[in-house]
């Protein structure tokens, strides 16, 4: 009898634990939606674009990259952090770049860095960890290309809706002169069935 109690409990403890882990991880998310600070970062084109990516948008972004004094001091995959203000159009700029984290209360994203041009000085290339924007799967191929074609018309302003809190970042959405991304593909279809 002693031993069914105990696998008894041992299962309830690993089905708290297996319910556990993915609640915190949702949590965690909707705070930094909820109290994060929003930042828009422009979007720039893919090079070479691929029709065949899934149920996601990558995105680049124009803001990416940065002066650094040597290059010799950053890795490629290395964690860095992005510290990050708006420019006079309101779209999030980088101020600076730093392996330490912050201490003071400047906002700041982790990233990565993606690669370092030149050894002596050169430009630092930053991997923001939201550049895959996941959609419904009939949306997504479309989403894609009306991302892709916004790109190349330089009248419409593209870029993605992050919030940030403490350095975590999550993707909100992706818009098209401040349409949604999901909506602008509901619109085109709408305007083909005419």
């Amino acid at each position: 009898m002693n031993n069914k109690k105990i696998v008894i409990s041992v299962f309830l403890l690993i089905a708290l634990i297996q319910l556990y882990v993915p609640s915190r991880m949702i949590w965690s998310r909707e705070a930094i939606l909820k109290r994060g600070t929003e930042y828009r970062f422009r979007t720039a084109p893919i090079d070479p674009t691929d029709p065949f990516r899934g149920k996601y948008i990558i995105l680049n972004f124009e803001d990416n990259t940065t002066q650094i004094e040597s290059g010799k001091n950053w890795a490629s995959g290395e964690q860095i952090y992005v510290y990050l203000t708006t420019n006079n159009n309101g779209f999030a700029v980088i101020k600076s770049v730093s392996k330490e984290k912050p201490i003071d209360n400047q906002p700041f994203v982790k990233a990565k860095v993606s690669f370092v041009t030149g050894n002596d000085s050169g430009n630092l290339v930053i991997d923001y960890p939201f550049n895959r924007f996941y959609m419904e799967e009939s949306k997504a191929y479309e989403a894609e290309l009306l991302h892709a074609e916004s790109q190349q018309d330089s009248s419409k302003i593209t870029y993605a809706l992050v919030s940030i809190k403490n350095g975590n970042a999550v993707l909100k959405d992706v818009l098209i002169d401040g349409v949604s991304i999901s909506e602008a593909v509901i619109k085109s279809r709408e305007e083909i069935k005419k």
